[in-house]
């Protein structure tokens, strides 16, 4: 008979705390990013003086005998202390995931360089052996004057074999 109380050693102990709903911590990352985004525009001041100048003015006046704040403002005090509170952390936390991507595009921008630097030092030696080999091969100048100075020669022996059959044919006259 086993009331519950026998522990196997091949199982896991299940735990008897009371578990918290897990954040996600890329969701919670994106709302502080577009929290602390908002709160760095006209449109957040422009609504904040409004709400300001709203509270201020019903507890001053006393709309429908409504003043749940008295002169001191306590309670807006307490709200922007709370709204203080929240943000810092929010915005930091935005900082802190905007930091951590310009880290991650700083390493593939770093990556890049590397290998376009190493490309470019590649094609400076492939350049460098083309100019070597080009240096050892003939050019067309080259090859022209060499036509030209081979060509002589061979242009002097037709004329003298030219001017040899034509004395041969004088003779024969």
């Amino acid at each position: 008979m086993s009331d519950g109380r026998d522990r196997r050693l091949e199982q896991p102990r299940v735990s008897r705390r009371v578990r918290l709903p897990r954040l996600d911590s890329e969701s919670f990352g994106v709302f502080a990013e577009r929290f602390a985004r908002f709160m760095g525009t006209a449109t957040f001041l422009v609504y904040m003086t409004g709400f300001v100048l709203l509270w201020v003015a019903l507890n001053l006046i006393g709309l429908f005998g409504l003043r749940w704040d008295p002169y001191p403002f306590i309670l807006l005090n307490l709200f922007f202390s709370t709204q203080a509170s929240y943000a810092a952390p929010l915005i930091l936390l935005a900082q802190n995931r905007q930091a951590d991507r310009d880290r991650v595009q700083i390493e593939a921008d770093r990556n890049r360089a590397e290998a376009a630097k190493a490309d470019t030092e590649f094609l400076a030696r492939e350049i460098a052996a083309l100019r070597i080999a080009l240096g050892e091969v003939a050019t067309r100048d080259f090859l022209r004057a060499e036509l030209h100075r081979s060509r002589e020669p061979v242009e002097e022996e037709d004329e003298r074999r030219d001017a040899g059959s034509r004395g041969g044919a004088r003779e024969s006259r």
